[in-house]
C-alpha cells in the first residue's frame, strides 16, 4: 500500500481484532495476534514494509526486555537452588531432543536444526505469568519457583540465540566487553536517572531505557549476534530497579503491548503458510511429541526430588512446557536470516502455538492446585 496512514489503519484493525477477541475467548492476545496475522497472511496475502518491520523489531527488543525484568530478585534468591536445576532441565533436554530430531531424522542442516533446537526449547513466560496471576498463584511459593524458572530457561534460550549463531570477530570482541561493563552499571545510572529525572513530561527515563536497548542492539548487531540477548540481560539486571519503580515499568509495559509487540506477533504469523501446516503435519505432531516428551523428562522427576507433591509436580511440568514469544522470536530469527525456510518456520511456530495452547489447558483442567494460594508448598532449597 502506498498510503501510510491506510497501511496503519489495516494493521491497527487487526490489532484491535486480535485483543477483543483475546478478552472474549480468554487467551493470550499474542497468540491471537499471531492466528489473525497467520489469517491475513494466507487469506489477504498481506504484506509488511519497511517502517512496520522497524516498529516489529523495536516490539520484540522491548518484549524481550520486559520479560527480563519481569523476575522478583528477592523470589528468585529464595527458590534459586530449585529454580535453577527445573530451568536448566527444562531447556538443556528440549535443546537436545529436537536439535537431533531435526538433524538426525528430519534431515534438516545443522544450522536448521539448531534453531529448532532453540525454538522448541522455550517456556512462555506470558503464558506463564498470566495463568499465574489470573489463579492466584503468582502468590505462593510454587508459583514463584515456576515464574524463576521460566526466566532460567528462557535465558538459556536467548544465550543460545545469541552464541550459536554469532560470528567471531573485533566487533564481537567489542560487544562483549562493553556488555561486561555497562550491565552492572545500569541499575545505579538508571536508579538515579529514575529518582532525580521521572514523573516528568519529558519521559527522560523512558528515552533512556530505549537509547540502551538501540545501543546495546546495535552493538550485537554489529558482531553478528541477535539484539534480544543484550535486551534480555539488560531487563535481568534492571529487574529490582524496576521493581522500586513500578510506574516506569507500568509505562514500558503499555507502550509495548499498545503500539509495539501486535506489529511483531502479526507479522509472524504472516509467514505461517497453511498449506505447509497441511503437507507437514505429521512433523508437526512429532515435532510437538517431541518437545512433550523432553519437558516431561526433563522437569517432571526433578520436580518430584525437590519435594513437589504428584498434583504439584505434574502442574510446574506442563506450565514449564508451554511456549510462544522466544519460540516465535528465535523462528522469525532463522526465518529472516536465511536459516530454515518457510515451510519449517511454519512447521516451528505451529508447534510453539499448540504448546501455547495444549499444556496449558491440560494443566489448568486437570492439575491446578486445589487451594489456589494454600496448597503450594515450599521447594527444598
Amino acid at each position: 500500500m502506498d498510503n501510510v496512514w491506510l497501511t496503519a489503519w489495516v494493521w491497527m484493525g487487526l490489532a484491535l481484532l486480535a485483543s477483543l477477541l483475546s478478552l472474549r475467548l480468554g487467551v493470550s492476545v499474542a497468540l491471537m495476534e499471531i492466528l489473525i496475522g497467520m489469517a491475513a497472511g494466507n487469506i489477504w496475502h498481506l504484506q509488511p514494509n519497511v517502517w512496520i518491520n522497524f516498529l516489529a523489531s523495536f516490539g520484540s527488543l522491548l518484549l524481550t526486555f520486559l520479560a527480563g525484568s519481569e523476575i522478583d530478585p528477592h523470589a528468585f534468591r529464595k527458590h534459586w537452588r530449585a529454580s535453577v536445576v527445573i530451568g536448566v532441565a527444562s531447556f538443556l533436554l528440549p535443546f537436545l531432543g529436537a536439535l537431533a530430531y531435526a538433524y538426525f531424522v528430519a534431515g534438516w542442516s545443522l544450522a536448521s536444526a539448531k534453531l529448532a533446537g532453540i525454538a522448541l526449547s522455550t517456556t512462555s513466560v506470558a503464558v506463564v505469568y498470566a495463568v499465574m496471576v489470573e489463579t492466584g498463584l503468582n502468590r505462593t511459593d510454587i508459583g514463584k519457583a515456576i515464574l524463576a524458572a521460566c526466566f532460567v530457561t528462557d535465558l538459556g534460550t536467548v544465550l543460545a540465540l545469541g552464541i550459536l549463531f554469532a560470528g567471531f570477530s573485533p566487533w564481537m570482541l567489542g560487544f562483549i566487553a562493553v556488555t561486561v561493563v555497562v550491565l552492572p552499571l545500569l541499575p545505579r545510572v538508571c536508579g538515579w536517572g529514575f529518582r532525580r529525572l521521572g514523573g516528568k513530561t519529558q519521559e527522560v527515563e523512558m528515552k533512556g531505557v530505549f537509547l540502551i536497548l538501540f545501543g546495546l542492539g546495535a552493538l550485537a548487531t554489529a558482531a553478528g549476534s541477535e539484539a534480544v540477548l543484550p535486551a534480555y540481560l539488560a531487563g535481568l539486571v534492571l529487574a529490582g530497579t524496576l521493581l522500586r519503580y513500578p510506574e516506569v515499568a507500568r509505562r514500558l509495559r503499555s507502550l509495548a503491548f499498545a503500539l509495539l509487540t501486535p506489529f511483531y506477533f502479526l507479522k509472524a504469523g504472516l509467514y505461517v503458510s497453511l498449506p505447509d501446516v497441511w503437507h507437514n503435519a505429521w512433523l508437526i505432531l512429532i515435532f510437538f511429541g517431541v518437545k512433550m516428551v523432553t519437558k516431561i523428562m526433563g522437569v517432571r522427576p526433578l520436580a518430584s526430588m525437590l519435594g513437589y507433591a504428584a498434583r504439584e509436580a505434574n502442574y510446574t511440568t506442563l506450565l514449564m512446557a508451554t511456549g510462544l514469544t522466544f519460540g516465535t522470536i528465535s523462528s522469525l530469527y532463522g526465518l529472516s536470516h536465511h536459516i530454515i525456510t518457510q515451510a519449517q518456520y511454519t512447521v516451528l511456530v505451529t508447534v510453539v502455538i499448540l504448546s501455547a495452547l495444549v499444556p496449558t489447558m491440560v494443566a489448568q483442567t486437570w492439575f491446578q492446585p486445589r487451594s489456589r494460594v494454600d496448597a503450594a508448598i515450599e521447594p527444598r532449597g
